[in-house]
């Protein structure tokens, strides 16, 4: 079950403000290639019991080390007769998790393809603590370096993989359920009666063609209500609306001859109604079913929500969509799914006031 639906389903339930709290694991990939140039030269000026420590790298967060022995760690019996390769993680933040990591190093061959390797499965960071690491006493004997294939031009060069699962539990704050706009001055039944007065008083005298159906209306009323339609009709008594469902042009009809905004969800899509309002500028209708669309704001929506808000000039709807955008975790989740294109082609200054406030909140 998606989010949005999981949330749809709890709110048809009565739970109307909710928070979600998401853990999951993240799982990131780092590689170094340690490349010795004159490698029997430097073995030998490093000698026994002597490490190469290189620069520390990051990954997943966290600072790494590899102590490279080419004659061996001591203690061992095996000093001097092979290379000892270590992992050590160098960052000691305190509270710092402890997580998961994978080790694969590689001699590379002279195409740079791994000719021989060596992994450790899956092991705690903690274990890298000690103070050469964790790793091999043994990784490969001096004995089997082959020159031709390892050391050719006496140079080696060795690959390290290390992937770090790290835990993360990211809290999306999510909007509480927003207060709907609805009229209350006037009882539904004498909206009722007004119409049918003024359907009684005189015939329609104008016709309007809306996807394959006929609608008939009174002049007067259509110029009252809407600029638009004024213009329209100061043309032609016989109006044609291209590029609207006859469903959404009903809809937005009983609006105008009631000034009651309907129950959008019920009555027809919001987001075409919106545009409808939006285009025969009926403020109070265009309000209602920004409001309503307020209600349906989630990670699956926002994109697109946002960007109608921002074609149609929207901005309680704008406002809604931000504020989502806004709380820890929404927009990381965004930018990671479809929506991210939606947003950078369709609402891209939106995105960039996102982007600046979440660094701005980063630096404070």
């Amino acid at each position: 079950m998606s989010m949005s639906a999981l949330l749809s389903a709890l709110r048809g339930a009565g739970r109307q403000q909710l928070s979600v709290s998401t853990v999951a694991t993240r799982q990131t990939t780092g590689s170094h290639v340690l490349r010795i140039d004159g490698y029997t030269q430097v073995s030998k000026l490093v000698g026994k019991d002597k490490r190469m420590r290189l620069e520390t790298i990051s990954v997943g967060g966290h600072d790494w080390r590899i102590n490279c022995y080419p004659n061996g760690y001591s203690w061992t019996k095996y000093e001097g007769s092979h290379i000892s390769l270590f992992i050590k993680k160098a960052s000691h933040r305190e509270a710092e998790e402890d997580p998961t990591i994978k080790v694969e190093a590689s001699i590379l061959d002279q195409a740079g393809m791994p000719s021989y390797t060596k992994t450790i499965p899956e092991i705690r960071a903690s274990a890298c603590t000690h103070i050469h690491g964790f790793g091999w006493n043994r990784f490969i004997s001096h004995k089997d370096l082959d020159e031709e294939k390892h050391l050719k031009d006496d140079c080696l060069a060795i690959l390290f993989d290390l992937t770090v699962v790290t835990k993360e539990c990211t809290e999306v704050a999510l909007l509480p359920e927003p207060t709907v706009w609805a009229p209350a001055s006037w009882p539904s039944e004498l909206h009722g009666q007004l119409v049918e007065a003024i359907w009684n008083k005189e015939k329609p005298d104008v016709t309007i063609k809306v996807g394959g159906e006929t609608f008939v209306a009174h002049r007067w009323m259509l110029e009252a209500r809407s600029p638009v339609l004024k213009e329209d009709l100061s043309l032609t008594s016989d109006l044609h609306v291209a590029n609207m469902d006859a469903e959404v042009f009903k809809t937005l009809l009983q609006f105008i001859y009631t000034d009651s905004p309907p129950l959008v969800e019920e009555a027809t899509t919001p987001e075409k109604l919106l545009v409808a309002a939006d285009r025969y500028r009926l403020d109070k209708l265009k309000l209602a079913c920004e409001e309503a669309l307020c209600r349906h704001v989630s990670l699956d929506s926002v994109a697109a929500t946002l960007v109608l808000a921002e074609r149609h000039c929207c901005p309680v709807l704008r406002g809604a969509c931000m504020r989502f955008l806004s709380s820890p975790g929404n927009l990381e989740a965004v930018v990671a799914s479809d929506g991210f294109e939606l947003l950078k082609t369709g609402c891209p200054s939106a995105l960039l006031e996102l982007v600046v406030n979440k660094v701005m909140r980063q630096e404070q």
